[in-house]
């Protein structure tokens, strides 16, 4: 055992009161190690606060390997959304021409929100996700601003599509109350216009047009409509009116029966009577007349299968 001392000697101005304190070396040497070891201790704590302080402040909150994959879908999934988007645009487009609808050109400097040609940081970057440093909460914000847009394109699209409903709505009403077919099977045997009468046999001008047949033959609507008339007259025999709104009126003479009556609905190609020979006739033919605003037309023009 080490029984040496270390003999400290404190010396004032006054030399009659010197001290002296006496240390053994043994406690001397494990108080120094006891210090160094606490000093190494400190120092590398101290170390992994800074490290730890200057990462937080650099990179913010990192995101984990399973955030990132999670976000990276997320950011796929908005991708996908702009490309179908994109395409509804196109096909709102291509509509509008094919309906002579085209939006009117907006005024310079004025953007129009669409997605065609989208493309580059319109959504989160491949290499975002790869960075060291990438954080959480920016992917976070870029995708949530991405999806702001995309929201609002698609309302945008969907006010679009809206108004082209309703103006294809109107038109497919007005087209299915527009005469197109020929309302009865057989043998156009005078045509609208001028002709000679086979009663005086003077010029006269033809209203309608005459397709002939057998008694019975079925005799249908050209178009949707309600029916105005339903009865007999002397020189159309049994006739019947039917209105398909727009100002536009048909009209069905010399039938033979009647299967409808006045204020009845019908639609295109249902029988409304037969083909027979009834008033002014030289024999069983179906009289067929188109009006627009109250002056007869062509039915010709009205007949498109």
């Amino acid at each position: 055992m080490d029984k040496r001392f270390f003999t400290l000697f404190v010396l004032t101005n006054d030399a009659s009161k010197t001290r002296q304190f006496r240390l053994p070396f043994r406690s001397l040497k494990i108080a120094g190690a006891v210090s160094g070891l606490f000093a190494l201790l400190l120092a590398f704590v101290l170390f992994d606060y800074a490290r730890l302080k200057t990462t937080d402040m650099e990179y913010g909150p990192m995101a984990s390997s399973e955030q990132k994959l999670a976000l990276q879908g997320f950011a796929s999934r908005i991708k996908e959304l702009e490309g179908q988007l994109a395409k509804l645009s196109l096909f709102d487009k291509k509509i509008r021409i094919i309906a002579n609808l085209e939006k009117e050109p907006r005024p310079a400097g004025q953007a129009e929100h669409q997605l065609l040609g989208m493309g580059g940081d319109s959504v989160v970057e491949e290499e975002m996700f790869t960075r060291p440093g990438a954080k959480v909460g920016e992917l976070v914000d870029k995708m949530r601003s991405d999806l702001m847009n995309l929201e609002h394109i698609a309302s945008t699209q969907e006010e679009s599509f809206t108004e082209l409903k309703d103006y294809l709505a109107k038109r497919s009403v007005m087209l299915a109350s527009t005469p197109s077919i020929l309302p009865a099977k057989g043998w156009v045997t005078s045509n609208y216009g001028s002709r000679v009468s086979p009663f005086t046999g003077t010029p006269q001008h033809h209203t309608g047009m005459d397709i002939a047949n057998r008694i019975g033959t079925p005799v249908s609507a050209s178009a949707d409509g309600i029916v105005v008339q339903a009865g007999k007259d002397a020189s159309l025999g049994k006739f019947v009116v039917i209105s398909h709104g727009y100002g536009i009126k048909t009209t069905y003479g010399h039938l033979s029966e009647l299967s409808v009556n006045a204020g009845q609905k019908v639609k295109r190609g249902a029988q409304i009577g037969q083909m027979g020979n009834t008033g002014r006739s030289t024999g069983p033919h179906l009289h067929y007349a188109v009006s627009v605003n109250g002056l007869n037309v062509n039915p010709e023009k009205y007949i498109v299968d």
